[in-house]
């Protein structure tokens, strides 16, 4: 019997299978609907299907760096409830992907969903632990960081896996065992954890976001009697101070408000004499 686009159709509106799983199930079923369904449902794709459309606001952070200390990936793995989430047969599927993304090539959450598992891909893994766990998994964020050159790539996870953080330093020289510049990715990665800056300099506040604190503060402004032409005198002073609490290089030290990140780095950079640089970062977070 010949498997039509109609009957995929209609089978996938039944079952909420994907449309090749669907159009398989037919193929092996001469087109018999009913027996199609039977088959899916033996093989758990419509009980996994089913939940694939369930909320997932809880989950897991995690993280891993390379061997060579110069390459981490940063991502996060939603589930729907806290009970799986500490559940460990849960952890020990974050640590398994983990170890899988890091000797990987995957740069985003797609090319990390297809990276070679040894029950196919890591998507058709979860969608295996779905059934497993009963509850629907979802890679929500995925971030690689490399280096090149000197310096080191390092990570922190916070509150238990609900926050992580990936930094990228650059070095003028081989400093990635000095105790000096261990201590001060450490200092950056709790900071950064804590502080949740929304980029590392100013060139990386989205201009719709700057643009849309200018109109605020215009409003404040206009509300308190300031005429027009004095208004876009003092917008800039106003974005000052939010710049300050924006930028990671230019937000006070949450362990010392009197300093801020850029003179901590400055400050490494002179006791070990070498050029420190903060190339990059990614935070992510549950919720």
């Amino acid at each position: 019997m010949a498997i039509t686009a109609s009957l995929v159709k209609e089978l996938r509106e039944k079952t909420n299978v994907g449309m090749m799983e669907c159009k398989k199930a037919l193929g092996e079923t001469n087109g018999d609907i009913d027996a199609a369904i039977k088959l899916l449902r033996e093989r758990g794709a419509v009980k996994q299907a089913k939940k694939a459309d369930r909320e997932v606001t809880e989950g897991a952070v995690a993280t891993k760096i390379s061997a060579c200390g110069k390459s981490g990936v940063l991502f996060k793995l939603n589930c729907e409830t806290d009970f799986v989430a500490i559940n460990d047969n849960f952890k020990e599927l974050v640590d398994e992907i983990a170890e899988i993304f890091v000797n990987s090539d995957a740069t985003d959450v797609e090319s990390a969903l297809a990276a070679p598992h040894p029950n196919g891909t890591v998507d058709s893994h979860l969608k295996a632990k779905v059934l497993e766990l009963g509850e629907n998994l979802v890679l929500s964020d995925f971030v690689r960081l490399t280096l090149d050159g000197e310096g080191l790539v390092s990570s922190y996870i916070h509150m238990g896996g609900k926050v992580g953080v990936l930094l990228q330093v650059a070095t003028s020289g081989d400093l990635a065992g000095n105790e000096s510049v261990q201590g001060l990715v450490k200092d950056v990665c709790l900071h950064i954890a804590a502080a949740a800056p929304s980029g590392l300099s100013r060139d990386d506040i989205p201009a719709d976001l700057v643009e849309a604190e200018s109109d605020i503060f215009r409003k404040q402004l206009a509300a308190e009697g300031k005429p027009a032409e004095m208004i876009e005198k003092i917008i800039p002073g106003k974005l000052g101070k939010f710049y300050s609490e924006q930028c990671l290089l230019e937000q006070s030290f949450v362990k010392d408000p009197d300093v801020k990140i850029k003179d901590l780095v400055a400050n490494a950079a002179k006791e070990v004499g070498s050029d420190i640089s903060i190339a990059s970062f990614s935070r992510v977070a549950i919720g």
